[in-house]
Parts: C-alpha cells; sequence; structure tokens
C-alpha cells in the first residue's frame, strides 16, 4: 500500500477534516440559515463507517485528523469514536473543533479518550451578541465549557472566532484580552461564502487584515513561522508572548498553495477542495465493498489527482458553494 497520499500538483496530502455529523445545537449566521433540514439517518456514516475510513486514511499516510459538525459532541457515540481514531497506529494527532456547548460534561471524557487539541468558537463575549450569532446559543453555557476544556488537560486550546462588521468586529480586542487572560490561543477567520444564510455577506466582510491592524493598535505584534498544520497564519504579541494569534484568510490570502488536506462529509463525499464541488462518494464504495478496501484506496488516489490547485473565494459576497458549512465539515 501506498503510503502517501499526493495530488496532481505535487502537495502532500496528510490531513483529513472529518464531519461526524450535520447536525448542530446552534444557527450560526455564517454556518447555516434558521431553519435547516437535516439529513436523514440512513444518508449518515454510522460510527463503524466513519472509524473505517479513519483507519484507511492513516493507513495511506494521514498524520492529522479532525472531528468536526455540524457540532461533533451531539453526535452519540462520539467519545468512543474518538479513543477508536485517537489509537490508529502512525496517527500523529486527533484534534476536534467545537461550539463549546457540550465540554462541560465531555471535556475531560475527550481528552482522556486521546483528543489532543481543541478548538472552541467564541465570536462574542457579550451575551447578547453571542446569542444573535449563534441564534440559539448560551454564552455563559460556552465560556463554563472553555474552564471546562482548560482543567481537561489537552495539549492546546484555541478560540475560533468569525469577525463579521456590524456583528462582532467592536470586540476584536476583547477577544484578544479574554485569549490572554486564559493563556489560550485565538484564530480570526474571515467567513466564508458557502451556502445561502438570508443576507449579503458582502456588506459584513472583514479581512484578516483589518482585524490585524486593529490588534497592532494595542499590541507590539511579532511574525512567527509556526503553523498547527492547517491554514492558519500566526503571530504573537511581544507582551504576552504565551498567546498566539491566527489569521484564516480564505478570501483576501488564499491558502491554497500549501493545502495539505481534505474533507470527508458526514454522508461520505470526499470533498477534494472546500471551494469546488468536485468529490467522490466513499459512502457508496464503502458500503458495496464491506471487506475490501482496495477499490477505496484506488478511488481515493485517483480522486487526487483531481484535486484544484486553488479556490475561487472573494470577499464579495456572492456565494460560491451552495451547500451549507455544517454539511463540509465545520
Amino acid at each position: 500500500m501506498d503510503t502517501q497520499l499526493q495530488d496532481g500538483f505535487g502537495r502532500t496530502v496528510d490531513y483529513l477534516r472529518m464531519s461526524v455529523t450535520d447536525r448542530c445545537d446552534f444557527r450560526c449566521v455564517y454556518c447555516m440559515a434558521e431553519d435547516m433540514t437535516f439529513l436523514p439517518r440512513q444518508q449518515v456514516l454510522g460510527l463503524e463507517e466513519l472509524y473505517r475510513l479513519a483507519s484507511l486514511f492513516v493507513g495511506l499516510g494521514v498524520k492529522k485528523i479532525r472531528l468536526t459538525g455540524g457540532e461533533p459532541l451531539v453526535r452519540t457515540g462520539i467519545v468512543e469514536l474518538c479513543q477508536r481514531i485517537a489509537a490508529l497506529p502512525g496517527l500523529r494527532e486527533l484534534v476536534m473543533t467545537s461550539n463549546g456547548s457540550q465540554l462541560v460534561k465531555l471535556a475531560k471524557p475527550l481528552a482522556d479518550a486521546g483528543v489532543k487539541r481543541l478548538n472552541i468558537s467564541l465570536d462574542s463575549l457579550d451575551a447578547g451578541k453571542f446569542r444573535g450569532i449563534t441564534r440559539t446559543g448560551s454564552l455563559r453555557q460556552v465560556l463554563d465549557g472553555i474552564e471546562a476544556a482548560r482543567a481537561a488537560g489537552f495539549e492546546r486550546i484555541k478560540l475560533n472566532a468569525v469577525v463579521m462588521k456590524g456583528r462582532n468586529f467592536d470586540e476584536v480586542l476583547h477577544l484578544v484580552d479574554y485569549a490572554i487572560a486564559k493563556q489560550l490561543d485565538i484564530s480570526f477567520i474571515e467567513e466564508m461564502p458557502l451556502g445561502e444564510v438570508g443576507r449579503s455577506r458582502g456588506e459584513s466582510y472583514c479581512s484578516s487584515e483589518e482585524v490585524r491592524k486593529l490588534i497592532a493598535s494595542r499590541h507590539a505584534l511579532l511574525d512567527s513561522a509556526e503553523h498547527s498544520g492547517g491554514p492558519a497564519r500566526y503571530i504573537r504579541l511581544k507582551e504576552h508572548a504565551g498567546t498566539r494569534i491566527g489569521f484564516i484568510s480564505p478570501n483576501s490570502h488564499n491558502f491554497c498553495s500549501t493545502c495539505n488536506r481534505v474533507r470527508l462529509t458526514v454522508e461520505g463525499r470526499l470533498l477534494l477542495c472546500l471551494g469546488h464541488e468536485n468529490s467522490i462518494d466513499l459512502r457508496a464504495l464503502v458500503r458495496r465493498y464491506p471487506l475490501d478496501d482496495q477499490p477505496i484506496i484506488e478511488a481515493v488516489q485517483q480522486a487526487l489527482q483531481r484535486k484544484p490547485l486553488r479556490h475561487e473565494f472573494s470577499g464579495d459576497g456572492e456565494v460560491k458553494i451552495l451547500r451549507f458549512m455544517n454539511a463540509s465539515g465545520g
């Protein structure tokens, strides 16, 4: 078996993002519409199918797996799935992205199961604004979840904030202060044009450069060559070197030349690029070949030759892809 996945441009793919559910207990304005229709259960990969595909990709050289959603922690059996995937020989780290709502009860079990790092979404520190962005979320519940995660023993915790003008741009410095106080990393993310969400994204678009300038108005910044295996570019603060600040800039500064990842949706579609619809149906192959991995391996290797050189996102608010972010794997 080939132990390295390469695309047609010679980029090594060693990072798999796996969505374990399209369901979420929040309805964030940048991720989904207010009224969502979720997938029927039979269209969703089962836990054994998710584990099989994780094992297959690790066998092909994947070193990092990130479990996403929707909200991964609403999936029944998630802790046991984490434990099994984390134990796969050859996997360097299992990490997860969460909205934080379930962490009070699940942070310690996840850390004990082998989840190394955790990304937690936190777009506002104002309870009213937080409710407005998430539509259903409780800020207090998430802040308590962050405290539970800090006590659970993860190697690192990072906050994620999608920055939007008119909603939370004025909170960027407050979020930086919070990250410093809690000794956490934080990444600021440009909103991605995925799915029709009932408003113009162009009006609220905020570039990473604008966020960086705002932070620099209060803090001395140090450029950093660090990376966490994903798309973020990092800086450090001169006076608070323990906190890393990342920028994920799919619109203004695409990270395609070094792309090392593919995404598996919860319905088993392997997305070769977040910004394109080209994909292959691994669910059909998994169910057609329950005892034979070779046809699946060959399909993955062939598909990677069609992985696009880059996406075509821009900040004008035009929707390029009709699927919602929760359907793409968070």
